[in-house]
């Protein structure tokens, strides 16, 4: 099992589509561990996106994902960065595939809808930026059988 960090930025928020997301996550069979609506601020966004200070793009970065609110989530369940990453799409929605989340609603590179950590490193330093100790919640729910076969565990 891996957790990780995904957030649903502004444009998605503003479109009205954390609902679609959200279930598109808990249709997969991952679990929900976390989550808060948030607005980020702007310290936050610079640790969370540092990788990129010295592209040209960095400041308008920034200014996107703190312009409104965003929905911030941590994602439980067996290869959870991965299936993550395949159902969020390719970063631009007008190259993702159909069925993804940025194939479906995306028409951008910048405003792309949403986060995903992109490894088990990634993840775990986001989590710790995003969610203090204690905010997630570790539980089992009952539907797992349902949606791994034991070997998958």
């Amino acid at each position: 099992m891996q957790t990780t960090l995904l957030f649903l930025k502004p444009d998605a928020v503003q479109r009205g589509l954390m609902g679609e997301v959200l279930a598109r996550i808990e249709r997969k069979g991952l679990t929900v561990v976390g989550a808060k609506m948030m607005m980020v601020p702007r310290d936050v966004a610079e640790q969370h996106y540092a990788e990129h200070k010295e592209k040209p793009f960095f400041e308008g970065l920034l200014g996107f994902v703190t312009s409104s609110p965003v929905l911030v989530l941590a994602v439980k369940g067996v290869n959870a960065i991965a299936v993550c990453r395949n159902l969020i799409g390719a970063t631009n929605g007008q190259k993702a595939d159909a069925g993804t989340i940025r194939g479906d609603f995306g028409m951008s590179g910048g405003n792309n809808l949403i986060h995903g950590s992109d490894s088990e490193s990634s993840a775990e330093r986001e989590l710790k930026l995003w969610f203090k100790d204690g905010e997630l919640c570790d539980y089992d729910r009952t539907v797992n059988q349902w949606v791994y076969d034991p070997s998958d565990l």
